[in-house]
């Protein structure tokens, strides 16, 4: 095992790295920069060193800094977390190059999936299905106009590297698409540095769902079952569930998405965590989409379920050692749901609400997970993603783990900053959510129609609005302005005056 770790990160990740490793009783390492330095990771490692000004293109995403902290502090290992330079084949090479032990995939894996392109050349070489697209960059208008004429519109336009969002554009007609394309490429040039596109068919309302697997040196590979990531904002996962409704319902599917996950890995010659994800269609056919070459986000709700602890697993996978059991060893117990809490403004069209967090006191009780870098008196930073912790729960059934997750959302106490804690709450509650009817344009259509609906003067429906919105208080700021009457209050106190 490794004598010292670096862990090139920061907040809930890093702090969740440094936990396993403390577990393992390997000492760890924790950068920073100038605005993290009194950051929780920063706290809990056993040494911590500075590395730059708060930019991240100036700490933690410069290779050389960081490959050079650790061979100043003795570290022969560097655990990446999730984000920053995670899944930068030229980092994972780097970390090679200078004989330190990059926990995760080898470099030539991370670039054989880091291009969408090539990993879709890739996957469909292994026999895993496709959506119907182009394997190749599309620049010229005319090509791109000819190819989304013989698949059909509705098309989309994707950024070939990088992701969350970015370089994406949903393309109905002809007329539009020279445009789009133009767009596309410009933001996907901006955001990184290749501003190749390429396109693909648009399946209507789809299930994003995706399966962990895991790789060791010694050529075992295995699929740890999957994750709904259905119910996205801005093409950002923000609640996430283990096992997928819709996979309960269909157990084949589990076998069948997961034996093509390991395919696709096994094509790049992958080992340690990664994530291949699919995009499924209203009759449960699946199509890949994209590899995630690191540990992912979500990943508690597969520990959760499987009772497998995926981060010692990673450090164990690093160090040499043979995965410690074998497909048909893998198991699934109950269900896990789980939230990312951040640090933003649902009515404000969610725009990121950064500053001192007053209070910080978190729930408890069965089944309940919280995985965070936040605490009281700790300063939320402007200039990284504002996600203050993930919330997570389990039960014996899905409504149990959905129940117990709506309990501690509404113990869960923040002031000093506005969270979407209240609009998880409201979620949680809504009847097509409970039912598992999930697919990625779920928040949006939930958003409208929550302004949509009328009050209908049932005992439910005021019910359900009161408690959502006596529980907001829980995370606003103590010296808020008052916040603008919804229009649902409008409205009742109306129908109140008419009836009289």
């Amino acid at each position: 095992m490794f004598r010292k770790v670096l862990v090139a990160n920061r907040g809930e990740i890093a702090v969740r790295v440094i936990r396993a490793l403390r577990q393992l009783e390997i000492p760890s390492v924790a950068v920073y920069s100038e605005v993290d330095r009194g950051a929780l990771h920063v706290r809990l490692a056993d040494e911590a060193y500075a590395i730059g000004p708060a930019a991240s293109s100036q700490s933690y995403l410069v290779i050389e800094k960081i490959i050079e902290t650790a061979q100043a502090c003795g570290a022969d290992a560097i655990h990446p977390g999730y984000g920053f330079l995670s899944e930068n084949a030229a980092f994972a090479a780097a970390c090679e190059k200078a004989g330190i032990n990059f926990i995760g995939p080898p470099s030539t894996a991370i670039a054989a999936m880091g291009r969408k392109t090539d990993a879709r050349r890739l996957a469909k070489k292994a026999g895993v299905a496709m959506v119907p697209g182009t394997d190749e960059a599309v620049s010229d208008p005319q090509e791109a106009k000819a190819i989304a004429k013989k698949i059909g519109y509705p098309v989309m336009l994707k950024a070939a590297s990088g992701g969350g969002g970015k370089g994406m554009r949903r393309v109905d007609s002809e007329a539009a698409l020279a445009a789009a394309l133009r767009d596309a490429s410009s933001e996907a040039a901006a955001a990184f540095k290749d501003s190749s596109v390429y396109l693909e068919k648009l399946i209507e309302k789809p299930r994003h769902i995706e399966v962990q697997v895991f790789g060791d040196k010694h050529g075992n590979l295995v699929y740890l079952g999957e994750r709904e990531c259905s119910l996205q904002r801005r093409h950002q996962k923000v609640i996430e569930e283990c096992p997928s409704p819709l996979v309960a319902e269909h157990p084949e599917m589990r076998k069948a998405m997961g034996e093509a996950a390991v395919r696709a890995a096994g094509a790049a010659g992958y080992y340690n965590a990664g994530t291949v994800e699919f995009l499924v269609d209203a009759d449960c056919n699946f199509y890949f989409l994209e590899m995630n070459t690191r540990l992912q986000v979500e990943h508690p709700v597969t520990e959760m379920v499987t009772g497998l602890d995926l981060v010692e697993l990673q450090l164990r996978v690093a160090a040499g050692e043979p995965l410690p059991f074998k497909q048909e060893d893998v198991t699934w117990d109950g269900w896990a749901v789980e939230c990312r809490v951040y640090a933003e403004d649902p009515e404000q069209n969610f725009f990121p609400s950064p500053g001192r967090v007053s209070r910080w006191a978190p729930p408890a009780g069965p089944g309940i997970r919280l995985d965070s870098g936040a605490f009281a008196g700790w300063t939320v930073p402007t200039e990284y993603d504002p996600m203050l912790a993930k919330l997570a729960a389990w039960g014996s059934s899905r409504d149990q783990a959905i129940r117990r997750l709506k309990t501690a959302i509404e113990e869960f106490e923040i002031a000093g900053i506005r969270t979407n804690l209240a609009f998880f709450a409201q979620v949680l509650s809504d009847p097509e959510f409970k039912a598992g009817r999930l697919h990625t344009g779920f928040i949006d259509e939930y958003m409208r129609r929550r302004v949509q609906t009328p009050c209908d003067g049932s005992l439910e429906w005021i019910a359900q609005n009161l408690a959502a919105h006596t529980r907001r208080p829980l995370s606003r700021p103590s010296n808020a302005t008052p916040e603008p009457v919804s229009a649902w209050v409008n409205q009742g106190r109306a129908d109140a005056l008419r009836n009289r």
